[in-house]
């Protein structure tokens, strides 16, 4: 029997990596830099001559670090470090009492009632990004970040991704996404707060233009709350809400920092997972036909929020999407006493990695773990391996505010992409995933695009 034709992933290392070879690759793929045995291991350790780094595979490991007990492990300013000219002091990096504070004001934002009130703003990119798509060759990544930013400015600020300042925040995030590694210098160096932190020129000022876009759009909105002229979206909730317990909301600054990360976790994270879609979907044209009967039988001529709980197919296959190709491929948290774990002494100060990369592919959890399988969801070990080993937007207290929202998004822009166009894959053009902000493809990903 022949070997069964994979998705691609990036060749593992067979050999230990050292410091100094993560030192060359943080830059360009942190990915292929790891070795082969993560894939079987529930544990490992990584020493450097500053710091101890474990990277933990064990279900029941996950659980204690990001649900048990998330609290006594914050995430870790490593990561943070490179995040911080674009995100400032978002949510996504702070912790303890301030993180509390953020999701007080933030949460309600994207409770279950308002995503049917998103949902003919997230319809209406949908249908332009049908409209956007032509026959012939196509880097459907890019396109892919064209849709997953017009949802974004439709739902936050009720702008289509044609209104000029949306557009220039696209282009200027296309830019950063590509000069941003997820690890820079002060991930494995102990550099005092002085010290340059080893961002790019091209970054530090590429993330100035972003924040100075956004504080425009979010200094608009708060004059039209004052003029009582604001449209009732997602950016308006957010302005106006305060926190229950201080009475407060956001500052502009604050509000900035917050959009900032509404936009990387709203468009980078769904432009990923959906351009991996249409890659795996191309890949396999059984699937893509059924999916375009279910878009058939199941959409209509307009927005009703109902169609989702029918687009079943198009859920699974999204959700297989983000098993095989998780959009944050990595978290990093840091012990804050001494802690056991696996017979382990880790000291105060380990940096605990936690890798959905890892943990979704894992050859001692899943059936078939490299291969694009979106029945798995309906076997006992997809259930199973569903509740303990799929944590595309992580899990516990700091799972993503915008997982239900990502959900909504995916499986409908699938759907209604399938029921107008068909996607091919060219033999000379295998896209090579690594990881930028995002997992992204390192020259794309292109396809045939045919009419059905």
């Amino acid at each position: 029997m022949s070997a069964p034709d994979l998705p691609p992933k990036p060749q593992a290392r067979a050999d230990r990596v050292s410091l100094w070879r993560y030192m060359r690759l943080f830059r360009q793929d942190i990915l292929s830099a790891q070795p082969a045995r993560l894939y079987r291991a529930w544990m490992a350790e990584f020493r450097t001559p500053f710091f101890r780094s474990y990277l933990i595979n064990q279900p029941a490991l996950v659980d204690e670090v990001l649900k048990a007990r998330p609290m006594d492990f914050p995430k870790s300013d490593r990561v943070g470090e490179g995040l911080r000219p674009l995100l400032g002091a978002s949510v996504f990096l702070t912790n303890g009492a301030e993180w509390q504070r953020q999701r007080r004001i933030i949460d309600p934002a994207f409770e279950g009632g308002r995503l049917r009130d998103t949902f003919p703003a997230m319809w209406a990119a949908g249908e332009a990004a049908v409209a956007r798509i032509s026959p012939g060759l196509r880097e459907v990544e890019a396109d892919m970040s064209h849709a997953a930013a017009d949802v974004i400015f439709r739902t936050l600020f009720t702008l289509p991704i044609e209104d000029k300042i949306a557009t220039e925040v696209f282009h200027q995030f296309r830019a950063y996404q590509r000069t941003q590694p997820i690890l820079n210098a002060a991930a494995f160096l102990p550099l005092p707060k002085w010290m340059p932190r080893g961002h790019r020129a091209k970054t530090r000022t590429t993330a100035k233009a972003i924040r100075a876009l956004i504080t425009h759009l979010t200094q608009a909105r708060m004059d039209q709350i004052q003029a009582g002229t604001a449209p009732d979206d997602l950016a308006t909730k957010i302005i106006t809400t305060h926190d229950p317990e201080t009475g407060k909301g956001f500052s502009t600054q604050e509000m900035v920092d917050q959009v900032a990360i509404f936009f990387l976790a709203g468009h980078e994270t769904s432009a990923s997972a959906l351009g991996w879609a249409l890659y795996l979907l191309a890949r396999d044209p059984s699937w893509q036909d059924r999916l375009a009967e279910e878009a058939e039988a199941v959409l209509t001529d307009s927005p009703d929020f109902a169609v989702m709980g029918k687009l079943r197919l198009a859920r699974e296959i999204f959700r297989e999407a983000l098993r095989l190709y998780p959009p944050v491929p990595m978290m990093v948290r840091e012990t804050t006493c001494p802690e056991r774990f696996r017979d382990r002494d880790l000291s105060k100060g380990s940096q605990i990695v936690i890798s959905p990369w890892h943990l979704h592919r894992h050859e001692r959890l899943w059936d078939n773990p490299d291969g694009f399988d979106p029945a798995r969801w309906v076997t006992e070990n997809g259930k199973t391996c569903l509740r303990e080993a799929f944590i595309p937007f992580s899990t516990g207290t700091r799972v993503c505010t915008g997982a239900g929202f990502a959900m909504v998004e995916g499986p409908l822009l699938l759907a209604m992409l399938m029921r107008k166009w068909r996607f091919a894959t060219i033999p000379d053009r295998v896209p090579v995933p690594v990881a930028y902000l995002t997992v992204r493809a390192k020259d794309g990903i292109w396809l045939e695009v045919s009419g059905r």
